[in-house]
């Protein structure tokens, strides 16, 4: 009987002369659920599902690029240290896109898809909100196959198996970890459920809910970012990650309370959908 998660025996696989990557796999099947969930709830709302599919032609793209930028900034010396391979920062599928900069860029993009359909981006941005953390539920599995963003030695019984060629240097002779991949997933999960509950007994509208998973997020991706061991830049003893988080927490919990008591805006158009009651998951 296995006492720990086996890592999987391989995260490619070749099709052909094309490689077929877990990691893409993984951040693809959560684009789609999150799509597919997004639309749901905008039809629910009254808008027109087909809205979903133009504005993400816009937001994904940009959610890439800002995430893996996000990453190589508050990681250059992976990329651009004496004897690496700035090459190597274009290689998403390797791993490395942060969330916050996939949020940040992924907005802009959306935005721009928002105004060309003259829909309001608080709207979208309610009706995105429990996939897009469902997504990145789902997005953590990468990391289990690229056997990465794991914790300290663990012995606990779902603790993760790593082969030898991606333990750290200092505990070669260990070969069960902290498995954050998965701690991640499962605070997602529980924070898309919340966000239903929620949009459903408070009727959060107006971004305000996306401020929710905001905030519930980062409180999950506090304490998970202390278990991990992976390389990362401090300041002031915390990894960088822990103060954007805290940062953005801070932001979102005052934009809530900013929008606790503030009246229901006007659609700015026709194709906008009513930012009422949740009506359908």
């Amino acid at each position: 009987m296995l006492t720990y998660l086996p890592s999987p025996p391989q995260s490619v696989w070749h099709l052909g002369p094309v490689p077929i990557r877990a990691y893409a796999l993984c951040i693809l099947a959560g684009i789609l659920v999150a799509g597919r969930w997004t639309q749901v709830r905008w039809r629910a709302r009254g808008g027109d599902p087909e809205q979903i599919v133009d504005i993400a032609i816009w937001a994904v793209p940009f959610g890439v690029v800002g995430g893996r930028l996000y990453h190589v900034i508050t990681d250059p010396e992976l990329y651009f240290a004496p004897g690496r391979e700035p090459i190597r920062a274009l290689y998403i599928w390797d791993g490395g896109l942060g969330i916050w900069g996939a949020v940040a860029l992924g907005a802009l993009g959306a935005w721009i898809g928002c105004r060309r359909l003259g829909v309001r981006l608080p709207d979208f941005a309610d009706a995105l909100a429990p996939g897009l953390i469902l997504a990145q539920a789902i997005g953590r599995w990468g990391n289990y196959f690229n056997q990465e963003l794991f914790g300290g030695p663990s012995t606990l019984p779902w603790a993760v198996e790593i082969d030898l060629a991606h333990r750290p240097a200092e505990s070669l002779d260990l070969a069960t970890y902290q498995p954050t991949f998965l701690y991640e997933s499962l605070w997602d999960i529980g924070v898309a459920l919340l966000l239903v509950w929620a949009g459903r007994r408070f009727l959060l509208n107006n971004g305000r809910l996306f401020a929710l998973y905001v905030a519930a997020y980062t409180v999950g991706r506090g304490w998970i970012e202390a278990l991990r061991i992976d390389h990362a830049n401090h300041f002031l003893g915390l990894r960088l990650n822990d103060w954007t988080s805290l940062v953005v927490f801070l932001g979102a919990v005052a934009f809530l309370l900013a929008r606790r008591r503030a009246p229901e805006p006007a659609a700015t158009s026709s194709s906008s959908p009513s930012s009422g009651a949740e009506q359908a998951d």
